[in-house]
């Protein structure tokens, strides 16, 4: 199987980064300790390399209208310079992907999938375009992005923003994005700076032309290294996302599986005028209850012994499989086990016992609100 190389494949190379298979791209799991780099980002900083996600503009007269056809959100009300987390859906209104979407123009935005179903969802946005007036691009393999996340993430930034645009990046809101000047290869470039990330941490995602990113990789390491700033590789990024509650593709969220289950009813817009692949299916599983009150959902369980739960493990009450963990590990931040995972609605309410089959042993379990870590601002 062919694997692919980010643009800074090299610099992670020359960090000693632990690689490993992510969605067909040879990507850093780890550069020295995993557990480091997740409190580099709790306490300070971190570094992401996530060029491996897609990066697909929709321009043109039609585009707001498309989107909200194309996606299960209503993507036409988000405001200019302002994104949306949203779900592409099949007709059955399984997810085949979840995603955000920047508006950066009345007519242009920018929509972004994950790494392993980019060229998927690229290729039925251009599918679904079909009858509308827009332009669809795939500039996922000439786009980098990189991330800085954690509490010094907006002071490490802007020692490389002209002070005359500090503002941008200060008044910068959760959520929205805009082009800001940034110093790479010695030179200040335009480049969108959008305030999103998946660490649960603040933070910025910076996206860039390939021939750019090893410059400004270099530039955020070297000005940021006094506030703490490390490079993060995959485990870090896997273990702040769980913390935070952030469902992750293949693992709480499937093609198998629909928004109502997996507590993203609000992602989806049933109210929006325009119809939308997927409406009429999931206006039909919110209408039958499954996922609130039939079938399962998905919770948050905390341990409460020592061992950690892991993905496919039976979840048990008084015995009996009631659910199934998605995700789960030992939480660097809390000090006890975490894990998502998906049980009968009616043991799912938090401060339900549960057990949780690890290999033949019953380990006990406490059903919790999400996310299970939340930042002080």
């Amino acid at each position: 199987m062919t694997q692919n190389h980010t643009a800074l494949y090299g610099e992670h190379e020359k960090a000693g980064a632990s690689f490993t298979d992510f969605g067909g791209w040879q990507m850093p799991l780890k550069y020295s300790s995993e557990l480091a780099e997740h409190h580099a980002v709790r306490n300070a900083a971190g570094l992401f390399d996530l060029s491996h996600m897609g990066e697909v503009w929709v321009n043109g007269p039609g585009a707001a209208a498309f989107l909200d056809y194309a996606l299960a959100g209503k993507l036409s009300a988000v405001g200019l310079g302002r994104a949306k987390y949203s779900l592409i859906c099949n007709a059955d209104g399984g997810i085949i992907d979840d995603l955000i979407s920047y508006r950066l123009g009345e007519e242009k935005f920018l929509v972004v999938p994950n790494a392993g179903n980019a060229a998927t969802v690229a290729a039925l946005l251009a599918e679904r375009a079909a009858g509308f007036d827009v332009v669809v691009e795939d500039a996922s393999s000439a786009t980098s992005l990189i991330a800085v996340q954690g509490p010094n993430a907006e002071t490490i930034l802007l020692t490389l923003v002209p002070e005359d645009q500090h503002a941008r990046v200060t008044e910068l809101k959760y959520y929205a994005a805009v082009e800001v000047g940034i110093t790479v290869n010695g030179a200040v470039q335009d480049l969108l700076l959008a305030r999103t990330g998946y660490t649960g941490e603040d933070g910025f995602e910076i996206y860039l032309p390939n021939a750019d990113a090893a410059a400004l990789w270099q530039a955020l390491l070297e000005n940021g290294g006094a506030k703490g700033l490390i490079p993060a590789g995959l485990a870090a990024r896997d273990s702040l996302r769980l913390e935070a509650g952030m469902p992750l593709y293949g693992n709480e969220l499937s093609v198998s599986g629909h928004a109502y289950s997996a507590g993203l009813g609000p992602v989806v817009s049933l109210a929006k005028e325009s119809d939308f692949i997927g409406k009429a299916a999931l206006a039909a599983i919110k209408e039958s209850g499954e996922g609130s009150t039939t079938g399962r959902k998905l919770v948050g369980l905390k341990g409460l012994g020592r061992r950690s739960a892991r993905g496919h493990y039976p979840v048990l009450l008084a015995g009996a499989v009631i659910g199934e963990v998605t995700s789960g590990q030992p939480s660097p931040t809390l000090g006890y086990p975490v894990a998502l995972a998906y049980v009968n609605v009616e043991h799912a309410t938090p401060g339900t016992l549960l057990d949780v089959d690890l290999r033949g042993k019953a380990e006990p379990f406490e059903v919790v609100a999400l996310p299970f870590y939340k930042r002080q601002k």
